[in-house]
């Protein structure tokens, strides 16, 4: 870069530049969901956010960085959005307990995170396309972040069914099996609902998940004369 450029850079204060980036990475994501990242130019992105085309290098190395900054900034808004719904369910108590659910009675900590995903992707739904339509596309270059993101999702679930197992409300089966089983069905119905206008709202769809996923997760005693088959060690032998 160009000493001239340096200065220029250096003169931009840190809440300008915060902005500015701020502005670039809506404009990318409106661009991204529209177009694809593939069918996506650096010269689409600073025309959507009417800046020079050069001004885009001088906040994101590359068209490659600028999604993964996007991608971790829609990860941040929606595990607060999730966070807070939960605030609202435990009350005043423990953060560490309103952001894991460990305090909160196992139906009421699903359908809070459940309805406020719904409910997130259905205001912005340029996220699910990015989570779930060109993330996952992209191959090796976003593989690891996306896992990632998808990962710690998972951990945040798995807490709130263990604590709900250690109060005798979800079967004893492996946690993360079930962690990665709620997941999939959120995933797949949010995915799904992104091209499905079926007039149903997020919070009766939540209703649904948490109806089904609890008939199958409560704990019930064994038929009179066999062996349960819902306790961990049997479904891992499996």
């Amino acid at each position: 870069m160009s000493d001239t450029g340096t200065r220029r850079r250096r003169a931009v204060s840190e809440d300008e530049k915060s902005q500015r980036r701020d502005e670039i990475m809506s404009a990318a994501k409106e661009v991204f969901a529209r177009k694809g990242f593939h069918a996506t130019t650096v010269a689409d992105i600073a025309k959507q956010a009417g800046l020079a085309y050069g001004l885009i290098y001088w906040y994101f190395d590359s068209k490659d960085a600028l999604f993964h900054a996007l991608m971790a900034v829609e990860e941040a808004a929606l595990r607060a959005h999730v966070a807070a719904a939960l605030a609202a369910v435990a009350g005043p108590r423990d953060a560490g307990a309103r952001d894991t659910g460990k305090e909160v009675p196992f139906r009421a900590y699903l359908q809070a995170c459940v309805q406020a995903t719904f409910e997130f992707f259905e205001a912005d739904r340029a996220t699910v396309r990015l989570l779930f339509r060109d993330a996952h596309a992209l191959g090796d270059r976003f593989e690891k972040h996306l896992g990632g993101i998808y990962e710690r999702f998972i951990d945040d679930i798995e807490a709130g069914v263990v604590a709900a197992q250690e109060r005798g409300e979800v079967i004893t089966a492996p946690p993360r099996m079930v962690a990665y089983t709620l997941a999939a069905l959120v995933g797949q119905l949010a995915h799904r609902r992104l091209s499905t206008d079926d007039g149903v709202a997020a919070a009766q769809v939540a209703d649904f998940v948490v109806s089904l996923v609890l008939d199958g997760l409560r704990p019930r005693p064994p038929a009179p004369g066999l062996e349960s088959t819902t306790d961990s060690s049997a479904l891992s032998a499996r």
